[in-house]
């Protein structure tokens, strides 16, 4: 198969979820400080292609001069005034709060300003699940779309932290209709249990915790190296039998540095487009950066839309 071939092949994963995304009624989404071109964009192509129905938090005199600045059409968009980027982001939680958005995301503000609000004990958006990061990955090489988790919230989390972790990516992988039961691989340096190497002993006790239902939804190996976790040959070669290794759905890291490194190096090694969410929050926090393609900016807000009409779809309804 030629390289166009391959390429074409497996383009269309980003396709299908933009798709869905676009087959459901559009989300309502708090947009906290999109006061550059990058992010202004990223609402708007999002909000034409019928994905979002964008609120901008952020100084409106900047935001408009934006928007001019660049062509970009916000007449139809609701404008929240903020006087800078941190007050963009306590209205913004306000917002989600007054029930006004569904989604939110972020503009131009560092990750950090947008997060601390999100956080905060006191009116923040915390929930009984801890909040954690999932790259959802289109990665040219590999047939399945492939989430990395965590590589941008939890710097070193301990047992009960991964265990949140793993259960909010396969939240997601599920409701946001990516497939059933995902394969979970708990990635270490060896696909061994050693004493030497602690994460390789965490990955054995969530394969025990989800055999003993503390983590339901998805079938779960580890610890698994990166390459018998991806490739079946790799995984023959060292004897390992099992449904996730050689063919996983969800690689999960042992800390965010060596997550934030493998994602990384899919994005600039294997030319892998990684859309960016964050779960465990009161609603689904679309986190994108500056590096972005328009088409991974797009597929954020498409895969955050598409789980937050899961949740929609299953929340109770209250008789009159």
């Amino acid at each position: 198969m030629s390289a166009d071939a391959s390429q074409s092949q497996f383009s269309s994963k980003y396709d299908r979820l933009i798709a869905a995304a676009k087959a459901i009624s559009a989300a309502p989404t708090v947009v906290v400080h999109p006061c550059d071109e990058t992010s202004l964009r990223g609402a708007v192509d999002s909000a034409q292609a019928g994905i979002i129905r964008p609120i901008l938090v952020g100084p409106e005199g900047k935001v408009r001069e934006t928007a001019k600045k660049f062509g970009l059409d916000i007449s139809g968009f609701e404008i929240v005034d903020a006087a800078h980027s941190e007050d963009a982001a306590a209205k913004g939680v306000e917002l989600i709060h007054a029930a006004k958005g569904e989604l939110l995301m972020k503009g131009s503000l560092h990750t950090d300003e947008l997060m601390r609000a999100v956080t905060a004990k006191a009116g923040g958006l915390r929930t009984n699940r801890r909040i954690s990061h999932v790259f959802v990955m289109d990665v040219p090489a590999y047939a399945e779309t492939l989430f990395v988790t965590d590589a941008a919230i939890n710097i070193f989390p301990d047992l009960d932290a991964k265990r949140d972790i793993i259960q909010n990516a396969i939240d997601l992988y599920v409701e946001a209709g990516f497939g059933k039961a995902p394969r979970v691989a708990i990635l270490s340096a060896v696909e061994t249990v050693t004493s030497k190497i602690p994460s390789t002993i965490e990955a054995a006790a969530l394969c025990k915790m989800a055999d003993r239902g503390q983590i339901t939804g998805g079938v779960l190996d580890g610890p698994l190296a990166f390459d018998n976790a991806i490739d079946p040959e790799a995984a023959r070669i060292k004897g390992i039998k099992s449904e996730v290794a050689g063919r996983a759905q969800i690689l999960v890291v042992p800390d965010l540095e060596a997550g934030n490194m493998l994602a990384k190096n899919l994005a600039y090694f294997a030319k892998a487009d990684g859309a960016g969410i964050v779960l465990g929050a009161r609603v689904p926090v679309v986190l994108t950066s500056r590096a972005d393609t328009p088409r991974a900016r797009m597929a954020s807000c498409a895969v955050a839309s598409l789980y937050a009409n899961a949740r929609r779809q299953r929340a109770p309804t209250i008789a009159a």
